[in-house]
């Protein structure tokens, strides 16, 4: 009698199966992490704000007044205070 997967052999027939369960535990796993991350690690995949980026954020929100942002603005960008326009 023929065996299930023809010609009576199962060598081939149990490589395509095996595959077939390896690319679905492998979609299940992909989806799951995919679809359950936050959005904010999906946005920036690993990247941060820079300190520039968080400071200009600040500013434009209202929580630093302009002498606090050109102050740190001049840290930010390596001068000292003796290098600020007068």
């Amino acid at each position: 009698m023929m065996g299930w997967y023809g010609n009576g052999g199962w060598g081939a027939g149990m490589a395509f199966m095996g595959l077939f369960w390896v690319v679905l535990i492998t979609l299940a796993v992909w989806a799951v992490l995919r679809f359950t991350r936050r959005p904010d690690e999906q946005e920036g995949r690993g990247r941060s704000e820079s300190a520039r980026q968080i400071l200009d954020r600040r500013f434009a929100a209202g929580q630093i007044d302009a002498e606090q942002y050109a102050e740190a603005r001049r840290v930010l960008d390596g001068r000292s205070l003796d290098d600020a326009p007068r």
